[in-house]
């Protein structure tokens, strides 16, 4: 159930106007993480009561059949559920905060898509979409919708189940894999592979280029729903801080990010997201 603003105890409201007069007269940078998804069904990977996690490698990935048929079972059983989770208050808060012009933009460590369906334009997605697979072969593109389907019809046995209980990456722990025909690019036969960063992959460098910039153009960062553990996120806030750049982090938690803060508040992303939208005054 998401806290509203009037149920904040005094040491959260008060965190949340000290932001609100940090941030007033800036235009901020805003880095989210899976704490901003929470809202809309997705699970966090390292909050309180987070499942447990062991992500695919790359190599894992890349160098067995195994492996790539566990992923992509999982994946398929987790699609349909993960696809139809809904823009939450916080997503429309900072597509919000983008429309009036105290934005320049989201950078999100996630890869839900739910930035852009909230209606953020200028969003910098650091690890990927599950929206888009390509051909590790060729580089032909394929919408992930399209692949389901096409997963269905070379495997008809299988049946993705109702109210399935999701991982944080939006699938499935398989209980077999037995007879899954693997999808492959139908122009060249080649490996897909969705289009988002494993473990052990770096982050492509245009594109933590490109999330530099938004940070260099604004005037504050504000981090919502990100522990900061991944590396690109921490040095995103000591871009801001180099520059002396006030950042404010939302977050249920600790964060790596805590004593370098200007301000912290330990709550919701959706319900301190929208104070803030509320709050802010137009930037002169």
């Amino acid at each position: 159930m998401t806290t509203t603003a009037t149920e904040w105890d005094a040491r959260t409201a008060d965190a949340v106007a000290t932001a609100i007069a940090t941030l007033s007269g800036r235009r901020l940078a805003v880095l989210t993480g899976a704490g901003v998804s929470t809202d809309s069904g997705i699970p966090d990977y390292r909050g309180e009561g987070a499942p447990v996690r062991t992500p695919m490698t790359v190599e894992q990935f890349l160098s067995s059949d195994a492996s790539r048929r566990r992923y992509w079972v999982g994946s398929h059983l987790g699609w349909k559920a993960f696809a139809a989770a809904e823009p939450n208050a916080g997503h429309r808060a900072l597509a919000e905060l983008e429309q009036r012009g105290l934005s320049t933009g989201v950078i999100t460590q996630n890869v839900d898509g739910l930035h852009v369906r909230a209606g953020s334009r200028r969003v910098v997605e650091l690890h990927g979409t599950m929206r888009r697979v390509f051909c590790t072969h060729c580089g032909q593109v394929f919408d992930r919708r399209d692949l389901a389907r096409r997963v269905e019809e070379d495997n008809p046995w299988i049946r993705v189940p109702e109210n399935v209980p999701l991982g944080p990456d939006g699938d499935v722990l398989p209980e077999s894999t037995d007879g899954f025909r693997i999808p492959a690019c139908t122009v060249c036969g080649g490996m897909l592979k969705p289009d988002v960063v494993f473990f052990g992959e770096f982050i492509p460098a245009e594109k933590f280029r490109e999330a530099e910039q938004l940070v260099h153009t604004s005037e504050a960062l504000l981090v919502a729903g990100s522990s900061l553990v991944v590396n690109s996120g921490i040095r995103l806030l000591e871009r801001a801080r180099r520059r002396r750049l006030p950042v404010v982090i939302v977050n249920r938690g600790m964060t790596r990010g805590d004593g370098r803060a200007s301000v912290k508040i330990d709550a919701g992303t959706s319900e301190v997201l929208r104070a803030l939208a509320d709050a802010l005054p137009a930037v002169g």
